[in-house]
């Protein structure tokens, strides 16, 4: 990867709508090259996929909840019970297993305190969990998709 793909991808970090044209015109790359090096990484699967990015206020589920998880469960077939659940539940946008104290880290959101329960008894009757335990995001001080390339 050299430094034309690096520019290309921390631009369309910012924005993945961007025109071939105006990508190119940027980096100071011609347009066939420019999409040549854009189609190349998402071959490579650099780039996974071009989506946009909401604002959850604007669709009413302003509340993230971080959902800290223990389990006493290590066996493969609890870990893909865990994996199949956490997928299945279009609440979490982020899943995080860990080393440490904790077993997993959910970013879950939701529209209120009233749906989050309501996901939290779908979530524990799911799933065998020793520990689970919630903290309410008050400020999202830096929250970015993009990777520091």
């Amino acid at each position: 990867m050299d430094n034309f793909d690096k520019s290309i991808i921390r631009y369309l970090q910012l924005d993945a709508s961007v025109t071939v044209e105006t990508l190119a015109e940027s980096i100071g790359l011609s347009r066939n090259a420019c999409w040549r090096r854009v189609k190349g990484l998402e071959d490579a699967g650099v780039i996974k996929a071009r989506v946009a990015l909401i604002d959850p206020d604007a669709v009413n589920l302003g509340l993230t909840v971080l959902v800290l998880v223990r389990t006493s469960e290590h066996a493969a077939d609890w870990a893909e019970s865990f994996r199949k659940v956490v997928n299945a539940m279009p609440e979490i946008t982020g899943a995080f297993r860990m080393s440490g104290d904790l077993d997993y880290i959910l970013r879950v959101c939701v529209r209120d305190v009233k749906a989050y329960d309501a996901f939290y008894q779908r979530l524990t009757t799911r799933l065998r969990l020793s520990d689970i335990s919630a903290s309410f995001v008050m400020e999202a001080i830096k929250d970015t998709t993009a990777l520091p390339i």
